[in-house]
């Protein structure tokens, strides 16, 4: 664990550059963070797009959560609206995890798989 001087030494602003990311401290401009995080999801994906249910931390609504689609943060944005608009419920896109609102696995299911991908439904 870095000591409490490490912690506290590291640049968060300048007046030549502004503010600096405070993982590699690099300006914001050049900051390569958020790219080497998506490079890395992508990189531990194995090709199969996973469904299960869900209602962990919700108040007991269940919702459905596609996790594992090999796609990039913009493009999965755009099957999260789709598949949203399929369903006719709401959703969410967090972490690379589709939240599709509702009990919508076999809806999913299909219309991944009509889309090209290898879809296993998990859990209960």
């Amino acid at each position: 664990m870095a000591s409490l001087q490490d912690q506290l030494g590291g640049l968060v602003y300048s007046t030549e550059h502004g503010d600096t990311c405070p993982d590699c401290r690099q300006p914001l401009d050049d900051c390569r963070c958020a790219a080497a995080a998506e490079e890395e999801r992508l990189a531990t994906l194995d090709g199969i797009v996973r469904l299960r249910r869900e209602t962990k931390g919700r108040k007991g609504k269940g919702v459905t959560l596609v996790e594992g689609v090999p796609l990039k943060t913009e493009e999965l944005k755009a099957l999260a609206k789709a598949l949203k608009k399929r369903c006719g419920t709401g959703g969410a896109l967090k972490d690379g995890v589709i939240e599709i609102q509702g009990d919508q696995r076999e809806v999913l299911k299909g219309e991944l798989e009509q889309r090209g991908y290898k879809v296993k439904l998990a859990g209960g």
